[in-house]
């Protein structure tokens, strides 16, 4: 459907109208009960309810940016109502409802709704789970007839006295619903699946009405009064900072809680529904919007706080919506049953709409977020925020659960496991788990004075993050080890050989390696070609084994001389002090080797050091004939290596190699064939297993796409990257999910556009029929894939999407 077609249009809204109007319906009927029993739990008047169920419908669903998201009076703010009324009076909490609906305007207006769900899920579903403990213990007196305390601790130690003194006819009517509630989902048969159409929520409210109402039980009920007494908001009165903080927890914890589930339901419209049935993605910065709009109407109406509610949200996808109009329409028949119904809604029991709240509080402490965060060892944030918020409120809960969260990280970040032991042949290995920081420098002092200084030592460093003092005190302890004839080897994780920065691998020649001061931090344990640098490196050399002979990584000239010293040629580092000295002397230096002499001069060194290591390889893969495993797509770029960044050999990768590693799709405009036969080849002939598009930071071929400008002369390479405008397209859709690396958001458009180029070039292998036929049959995979060039990097695509509704490229360590 285009903009551009009103015909189409029209056509369109007909055809989805009863589709809307059916699932208006049937989130109206959830909605309705709801948003009474929760503004029985603030102790609100009960039209507040009514009236912020109709505004978060109509405003919310009009302005917002999540179509089939249902706003209204959500029991995340439960808590927080409660307390301002008690403090502040009612007329007051409706003041600072319409405050906290500026603050969320201008959070929209600063585009902060992406920042606003970088919040521990651990803290979120904490936080979540405490205020349903919360609620459930207030509404738990109701159940049993009494009158909830102002604190949850004071529920919890009035709870003897309450169950000594029971009210058997609440108690029944709410022990009803609760049957009805729970009993709802599972009714069998044929007449089961029709009544289930009906929510579980009216039909527990419909029945404990019923019964209360025909046997003429005695119960306290719902009395809406007349609307021309309806309070409106008074100017707030109280302390400035207490009605600041009020105004921030309603705006922060209402935002992170829309936000929250307008992701949610995005996921569930993803998983339920094909790609051209689906409505736009969520934009977050308008959701934001919309629900600060709708928290000032409601507001200034008398009505409670509004939020995002993933209960009517969930049902309003599950009923069948397809636009924002069912959204609009559940507000209007609020209305219409808040001016109508009236004489029907005062028959229900208030005992029954508090069993269907704490039945709310109860699924709000939800055990797949229990499983969720004890699998990510955040159980201990988790539980913390569940007892602060319970204990101390919702703005305490957060401060202490973020406090609590940091400390753990930082706990992580220090721990550190330093170990020595002795082998059988002599050799001390020293293994280092964890981060080496200033933290642990004690502990590795204390270790390493216990290897004799004549001793052979391994360290094997496990982190990731090594800070200065750490590097200082391995530096200086090497340097004496080294001075009272002892050797040395530093290995990363599983045995992989790296060095400590600022020295020279014993398989390196003499000033290959590059020397120097460390620069603050490093990384520990990074892969490098081998030992630090000693006086006995030969004698490393022998215990470590056979020496890497092929490293297509070096440079060109002198790259992998593995003579012995006295037949060797000079090395770089040599051949640069000597040209420095002859400059001194006054002689002119040697004019550097370009074009055709530096390609002859590789050549001989390859023919010299490293063709006699790999010949007997390269004579089998010439009689057997190649067997890649893997299509290996990537940019033309010369800082990408394909060998290096995937430590393969000959006969490993069938390699295809263009501007922008672009996949033209099939029957476009300026197809190229070259790299659909390339395709075709690798997966019908070679039979390859897998299939990886590599993209890579600072891409000329996505900074061109990015500035490039309507109008200009088409030349071989504009044409060429014509097959990149879907990517730029795929990053400016809301259609379509974001990319980003693990941990952090792209740096820049470029970085987001080479992140985006590598999932859209993936969709395009899809629409390849041989890719496509082999994807059927089970006998392919596909991979993304980004390599940082600054960084040394590489990130794999993962699976599926985050919890920020992104597609993330994780960081592949040495262990995969």
């Amino acid at each position: 459907m285009t903009a551009t077609s009103p015909t189409r249009t029209t056509r369109e809204i007909r055809k989805d109208l009863p589709a809307d109007f059916s699932a208006s319906i049937a989130v109206f009927l959830i909605a309705l009960p709801l948003s009474l029993g929760i503004a029985l739990a603030t102790g609100a008047p009960l039209q507040a309810g009514l009236v912020a169920a109709a505004v978060g419908g109509i405003v919310a669903g009009w302005l917002g940016g999540a179509p089939l998201q249902v706003s209204g009076p959500a029991a995340g703010l439960t808590v927080v109502t409660a307390e301002l009324i008690q403090h502040y009076g009612w007329r007051t909490t409706c003041a600072v409802t319409v405050l906290a609906g500026v603050c969320q305007l201008g959070l929209a207006a600063l585009r902060t709704a992406r920042s606003a769900l970088m919040v521990s899920p651990a803290i979120v579903h904490g936080l979540l789970a405490g205020i349903g403990v919360t609620i459930a213990l207030a509404q738990l007196h109701i159940v049993l007839g009494g009158n909830p305390q102002s604190s949850a601790v004071a529920n919890v130690l009035g709870l003897p006295a309450q169950l000594a003194d029971l009210h058997p006819a609440a108690l029944g009517v709410s022990a009803l619903t609760l049957a009805v509630l729970l009993a709802w989902p599972w009714l069998p048969g044929r007449a089961g699946r029709v009544l289930r159409k009906a929510p579980a929520a009216l039909a527990a409210v419909a029945a404990a009405t019923a019964v209360a109402a025909l046997s003429g039980l005695a119960l306290p009920r719902v009395d809406l009064p007349s609307w021309r007494s309806h309070a409106l908001p008074e100017l707030p009165e109280g302390p400035v900072l207490g009605i600041l903080a009020a105004v921030l927890t309603i705006a922060l914890v209402g935002s992170v809680q829309s936000l929250l589930s307008a992701v949610a339901t995005d996921k569930l419209i993803a998983s339920e529904r094909r790609t051209g049935n689906r409505p736009p993605r969520t934009d977050l910065n308008r959701e934001l919007w919309g629900q600060g709009a709708a928290n000032i109407v409601s507001g200034a109406l008398g009505g409670l706080p509004v939020s995002g509610v993933a209960v009517r949200s969930v049902a309003n996808v599950k009923s069948g919506a397809v636009s924002r109009r069912s959204t609009m329409l559940h507000g209007l028949w609020v209305v219409l049953a808040a001016g109508l119904l009236v004489p029907i809604l005062d028959l229900i029991p208030l005992a029954a709409l508090a069993a269907l709240v704490m039945a709310v509080g109860v699924q709000m402490v939800s055990i797949t977020h229990l499983r969720s965060v004890t699998r990510h060892r955040e159980i201990v944030v988790y539980g913390t925020t569940i007892v602060a918020v319970v204990l101390g409120g919702v703005l305490e809960g957060v401060a202490i659960g973020i406090a609590v969260a940091v400390a753990l990280a930082l706990h992580r970040l220090a721990r550190t496991r330093i170990t020595v032991g002795r082998q059988d042949d002599g050799t001390h290995r020293v293994r280092a788990r964890g981060q080496l920081t200033f933290l642990a420098v004690p502990r590795l002092s204390r270790v390493l004075n216990q290897i004799p200084h004549d001793g052979h030592v391994v360290i094997e460093l496990d982190g990731s993050f090594m800070d200065h003092a750490a590097y200082e005190t391995l530096q200086d302890w090497q340097e004496s080890h080294l001075a009272h004839g002892g050797t040395l080897e530093v290995t990363g994780r599983g045995g992989s050989s790296a060095r400590l920065p600022g020295t020279t691998s014993a398989d390196e020649p003499d000033g290959f390696g590059g020397s120097g001061e460390a620069e603050g931090a490093t990384e520990a344990g990074a892969p490098g070609a081998g030992v630090p640098h000693s006086g006995n490196h030969h004698a490393d050399r022998s215990r470590r084994g056979a020496h890497q002979c092929c490293r297509p990584w070096t440079p060109w000239q002198n790259h992998c001389d593995h003579r012995p010293a006295g037949t060797r040629t000079p090395t770089a580092a040599a051949m640069a002090a000597a040209a420095a000295q002859t400059s001194a002397d006054g002689a002119p230096p040697a004019p550097r080797r370009r074009g055709a002499g530096q390609l002859a001069s590789g050549i001989s060194a390859f023919q010299r050091d490293t063709a006699p290591h790999v010949r007997d390889e390269l004579a089998r893969l010439a009689r057997e004939g190649q067997r890649p495993s893997q299509l290996f797509l990537t940019c033309a770029d010369s800082r990408l290596v394909t060998s290096m960044i995937t430590a393969s050999g000959p006969g490993d990768l069938f390699t295809v190699r263009n501007v922008g590693n672009l996949v033209p799709l099939p029957g476009a405009e300026s197809t190229d064939d070259s790299v659909a036969a390339a395709i075709e080849y690798a997966v019908d002939v070679l039979k390859v297993d897998s299939i990886t598009v590599c993209g890579h930071s600072g891409c000329g071929a996505m900074q061109a796409l990015l500035s490039s400008a309507p109008g200009l002369p088409m030349t071989p390479l504009r044409r060429w990257l014509r097959h990149g405008l879907p990517s730029l397209e795929r990053m400016a859709s809301r259609h379509h999910a974001w990319a980003r690396i693990s941990g952090r958001l792209p740096a820049d458009a470029v970085e987001q556009l080479c992140l985006t180029n590598v999932v859209q070039q993936l969709e395009h292998l899809r629409a390849h029929e041989s890719v496509a036929r082999r994807l059927a049959e089970g006998t392919l995979e596909l991979h993304g894939m980004y390599f940082h060039v600054g960084e040394a990097q590489a990130y794999l695509l993962s699976e599926g999407e985050d919890f920020f509704d992104c597609r993330v490229f994780d960081t592949v360590g040495q262990h995969a």
